[in-house]
């Protein structure tokens, strides 16, 4: 578990990602500013925590543990994450959705660094994620596996046929993180297509369950220490994120889903992000 020092590194990583996301989506003038910033939290503490087996300075080993994102419109959070980790150069951030840039809009397999798969249309990460797992038991190899999905792919059949059979193999090596932060491109999930009672159905199909507050570095360590102790079902974490996180005109709005802020938003939001309400972040820019 993490100690108080370590969960606050880990909070201003998260504001320091957050800066990025904002500074590229605007450079881009296209993308996805909530889920981004939302989910910040949960890609901070799954890399700088120690817990994930993954060397930037050996992206390719064998030995490695994947990481998928099916929900890949939130690139931005994850390439951010990367740059931070230091898989490849900061600099290259500002080149987001450029032609020739690695950095697409959506994750291309092994552009860059830790980018382990491609995603696009929505549903296919976890199918993706389970040839993974299944390639792990195959090759008696112990990497584990962890899948990002998004609440709103949730409402795509595929996703529950791979559900019930990632249940049924017994699949325990491999982690769901599902951003359960209420919002789609038109409108709020409940709304659109209601997917609850989530947690009840992921049980029925096998899988062991924990819910949590997305947004709380403590809550998403305890969470990714507790997998590595089940030897029998592959986990679910429901990560209950607050889409648009630490800019309060985009927090809660599914508006943001798929909208940039203009240059005046955008300072704004640097602005929030850089006191964090009063709690300085960091003396840059």
């Amino acid at each position: 578990m993490l100690a108080e020092e370590q969960i606050q590194k880990i909070e201003l990583k998260a504001d320091e990602i957050r800066k990025d996301v904002i500074k590229m989506l605007m450079a881009a003038g296209s993308g996805h500013s909530a889920g981004s910033l939302g989910a910040a939290d949960v890609f901070a503490t799954l890399y700088f925590s120690g817990g994930l087996n993954w060397d930037p300075t050996d992206p390719w080993n064998p030995d490695r543990d994947r990481v998928i994102v099916s929900n890949g419109h939130i690139c931005p959070v994850w390439y951010a994450t990367l740059a931070h980790a230091g898989a490849f150069s900061h600099e290259l951030l500002e080149t987001l959705r450029k032609l020739g840039s690695p950095l697409q809009g959506h994750p291309h397999y092994r552009e860059l660094p830790g980018i382990e798969n491609t995603a696009g249309p929505l549903g296919q990460g976890l199918s993706q994620a389970i040839g993974q797992a299944l390639a792990a038991r195959m090759d008696t190899s112990g990497y584990r596996v962890y899948c990002f999905l998004s609440d709103g792919e949730l409402q795509e059949g595929q996703n529950w046929e791979a559900l019930l059979f990632a249940g049924d193999n017994h699949l325990h090596h491999l982690t769901v993180i599902i951003d359960r932060n209420q919002i789609q491109i038109d409108g709020y999930t409940e709304k659109v297509m209601p997917v609850e009672p989530l947690v009840n159905k992921l049980q029925a199909f096998n899988w062991q369950v924990v819910e949590i507050d997305g947004n709380n570095v403590a809550e998403i360590d305890k969470a990714l220490n507790k997998i590595k102790t089940t030897i029998d079902l592959p986990t679910v974490i429901v990560a209950h994120t607050i889409p648009g996180k630490g800019v309060e005109f985009m927090e809660g709005n599914y508006l943001w889903h798929g909208r940039v802020p203009n240059p005046i938003e955008g300072a704004v939001a640097l602005r929030e992000l850089r006191s964090l309400w009063g709690k300085i972040v960091s003396e840059s820019d």
